[in-house]
């Protein structure tokens, strides 16, 4: 499904509540609302969005997204591991306010996922090498290292600016590509392979041990 990172003037966009794209209501209080002299600047003004479709209310300081506190990043994917949604939960929390953190807790984030994958866990670098000598598809490989890469510049500047909201909205998309990749797709095919007829499933067992 599309992505449309929340945004103040947007009449619709990914509901930080529900992941769905919908429609936003959008109404200001102003001092209008609140009656007395004009005191307030543009910047002071609140604003709340209501998704039709969950009816979850995003509230706004200005252009400044401070309810729910997830910035705009994605919902994680639901078959996300509880360790590696917990990291990436935290990093959404504090991407507006500190991509350069929030890189580097994705970065944490994808060293957990990958022990989950089948690797050791005690270097990311290593856990990535290993993975692709077991098969790793070349698509997840380039993943992985995008966020081990922008991680570690984060934590030891170098090339890459961590500090770059947009580089680091792109991280959290990887992070769903990859668990999206190699859980939920295997997971799908999995199950709707396991409910073919047995009959079928003799059979395609037969075709294989003979090739």
């Amino acid at each position: 499904m599309k992505h449309v990172a929340p945004t103040r003037p947007s009449k619709s966009f990914t509901c930080p509540h529900c992941g769905v794209l919908a429609r936003q209501y959008q109404f200001s209080v102003t001092e209008k609302h609140l009656g007395g002299v004009n005191t307030y600047s543009a910047s002071d003004w609140l604003a709340v969005s209501i998704c039709e479709h969950c009816q979850g209310a995003t509230l706004w300081l200005s252009e400044k997204m401070i309810h729910p506190n997830r910035g705009s990043a994605p919902l994680p994917n639901p078959d996300m591991p509880a360790d590696v949604k917990q990291e990436y939960e935290e990093a959404a929390t504090i991407a507006a306010l500190s991509p350069k953190a929030a890189a580097a807790l994705l970065r944490l984030a994808i060293q957990r996922l990958c022990v989950h994958l089948g690797a050791e866990g005690r270097n990311i670098n290593a856990d990535i090498g290993s993975l692709v000598k077991q098969g790793l598809p070349e698509m997840v490989q380039k993943s992985l290292d995008i966020v081990r890469v922008i991680g570690n510049n984060a934590v030891h500047p170098g090339q890459i600016d961590a500090d770059d909201a947009e580089v680091v909205g792109h991280l959290f998309h990887l992070a769903n590509i990859i668990t999206e990749t190699m859980i939920s797709t295997p997971a799908r095919v999995g199950a709707l392979y396991a409910n073919l007829p047995k009959t079928a499933l003799d059979a395609i067992a037969k075709r294989d041990a003979d090739a």
